[in-house]
C-alpha cells in the first residue's frame, strides 16, 4: 500500500508538472480524461490511489502553472490575472521574482488549508443550507463589487460582463462535451496570445538570485496571509467563483497594491482553492473544481481514512512542487530571452487550437461548433484587452449562468 502512494504521488507529480507547464492544458480536463479510463485502470489498482494521484497532479499543477502564465502569457482561469503583474517584472527581467512570489503564497497555502481543515469538517455542514437559499444573492453582490471595483470603465465593464454571461450561458446549453474548453481557452489564453504576437514583444536577460535575497517584508506577508484567509475558501464552496475573484475580493479587502503581494496571494488562493475543494467533497459532498468531481466519482463515500490520506498528499505534493518549480523557473529565465517571442507565442496559440479541435468534442459537428466558440470567445477577450478593461469580468461567463441557475 505504501509503495503505491508513493508512486502514485511521484506520477501525479510529474503529470502535474506537464500540465502546469503546457499552455491550455487544465487539470479538469485531464481529470474528466481519467475518469474515461478509469474502468480499464481500476483492474489494476483501487480507487484511493487514483484519488490520491489527482490530488497530487492538482497541487502540483497550481504551483507549475503560473510559470506559462508569466513568461508566456497563456495562463487559464485560475491564474490569468497573474499576466499583468507577472509581465511587468517580466519585461523588467524580473520574472523569476514574480514566479517565486507566487510560490511562496504556495507554500502559505499549505498552512491556510491546515488550519481550515476543521472548520470544514465540523462548521460548514451546519451553515452550508443557509448559503444554498440565498447563493443567488451572494453571487450576485459579489459579482456587483467586482464591477465596481473597475477603476474608470465600469459601465463597460458591466457589458463585458453580461456578454460575457450570454456567452456562457449559450457555451453550457450547447451539444458538445467540453463546452468550458474553447470557452475559457480562447477567453484568456488566445487573446492574450494574438496580443503579444501583434506587439512582437522583446524579452529582456532574466535576472536570477538565491532566495534569501528574494524576500517580503514581514508585514507585507502578514497581510497577505490575512487576505488569503478572507477571500479564498468562500470560493471552495460558492460556485461560480474562482481564484481571479477571490484575489480581487482580498486585495480590496486589505488594500493590496504592490505587485509582489498581489503574485504572493495569487499563488496562495490558487492553491487553496484546489486544496479545500477535496475537503469541501469530504464536508458537504460538493464539488467545486474538475479534480475533485473525479474524486467524487472515484470515492463517493469518502472516509476519515481516505480525507487523511488527501491531506497528506497535498501537503507533501506541494511542498515538492515548489522545489520543482524553482528549478524550472530558473531555467526558464536563463534561456526565455534566447527566444523569438512572437514566434514562440504563435506556436502556443496553434497548440491550443489543436487542443480545442481534438479535446473539446469527438464529433465533426461538435468540434466546428467548439471551433466558432473559441474565435467568439478569443474575439471578446482581445475586444477586452484593447478596450482597458479588466479581464477578470469575462468570468461573468460563469458567474452568470450560475447566478441563473440559482434563481430559476
Amino acid at each position: 500500500m505504501i509503495l503505491e502512494l508513493i508512486i502514485a504521488i511521484s506520477l501525479g507529480i510529474l503529470v502535474g508538472t506537464l500540465t502546469g507547464l503546457t499552455p491550455g492544458i487544465h487539470i479538469n480536463l485531464v481529470a474528466v480524461m481519467l475518469l474515461n479510463f478509469s474502468f480499464f485502470l481500476l483492474n489494476l489498482t483501487t480507487p484511493i490511489i487514483l484519488a490520491i494521484f489527482i490530488v497530487s497532479m492538482a497541487i502540483t499543477h497550481t504551483f507549475l502553472d503560473f510559470i506559462p502564465s508569466i513568461f508566456l502569457g497563456a495562463p487559464n482561469e485560475d491564474s490569468f490575472l497573474s499576466i499583468l503583474p507577472g509581465h511587468q517584472l517580466l519585461l523588467k527581467g524580473k520574472a523569476y521574482y514574480a514566479i517565486v512570489y507566487t510560490l511562496y503564497g504556495g507554500l502559505a497555502a499549505l498552512v491556510i488549508i491546515l488550519l481550515f481543515i476543521p472548520i470544514f469538517i465540523y462548521i460548514l455542514p451546519l451553515i452550508y443550507h443557509y448559503f444554498q437559499k440565498i447563493m443567488w444573492i451572494i453571487l450576485t453582490l459579489v459579482s456587483f463589487l467586482l464591477i465596481r471595483s473597475e477603476p474608470n470603465k465600469k459601465i463597460l465593464a458591466l457589458i463585458i460582463f453580461l456578454v460575457a454571461g450570454f456567452l456562457g450561458i449559450a457555451t453550457l446549453n450547447l451539444n458538445i462535451k467540453e463546452p468550458l474548453l474553447p470557452l475559457l481557452t480562447g477567453l484568456f489564453g488566445a487573446s492574450n496570445l494574438l496580443i503579444s504576437i501583434r506587439q512582437n514583444t522583446k524579452i529582456p536577460p532574466q535576472k536570477i538570485f538565491p532566495l534569501k535575497n528574494i524576500r517580503l517584508p514581514k508585514s507585507s506577508i502578514a497581510k497577505t496571509f490575512l487576505a488569503s484567509i478572507i477571500s479564498a475558501p468562500f470560493t471552495a464552496f460558492l460556485p461560480g467563483l474562482g481564484t481571479s475573484e477571490a484575489a480581487i475580493i482580498g486585495q480590496r479587502a486589505l488594500n493590496i497594491e504592490d505587485n509582489r503581494e498581489f503574485l504572493f496571494l495569487l499563488g496562495a488562493i490558487s492553491t487553496i482553492v484546489m486544496g479545500l475543494s477535496f475537503i469541501t467533497f469530504y464536508s458537504i459532498q460538493k464539488t467545486r473544481t474538475g479534480a475533485a468531481v473525479a474524486i467524487s466519482r472515484l470515492l463517493p463515500e469518502p472516509t476519515m481514512n481516505n480525507l487523511f490520506l488527501i491531506i497528506l498528499t497535498i501537503i507533501l505534493s506541494g511542498l515538492i512542487a515548489f522545489q520543482l518549480a524553482i528549478y524550472i523557473s530558473k531555467f526558464a529565465s536563463k534561456n526565455i530571452h534566447k527566444i523569438k517571442y512572437s514566434k514562440l507565442s504563435s506556436i502556443i496559440l496553434i497548440i491550443l487550437l489543436a487542443i480545442v479541435f481534438i479535446f473539446s468534442d469527438f464529433t465533426l459537428k461538435g468540434k466546428i461548433i467548439s471551433l466558432l466558440v473559441f474565435f467568439i470567445s478569443t474575439s471578446l477577450g482581445i475586444f477586452t484587452i484593447l478596450s482597458g478593461v479588466r479581464r477578470m469580468h469575462l468570468m461573468g461567463c460563469l458567474l452568470v449562468p450560475t447566478i441563473l441557475f440559482y434563481l430559476i
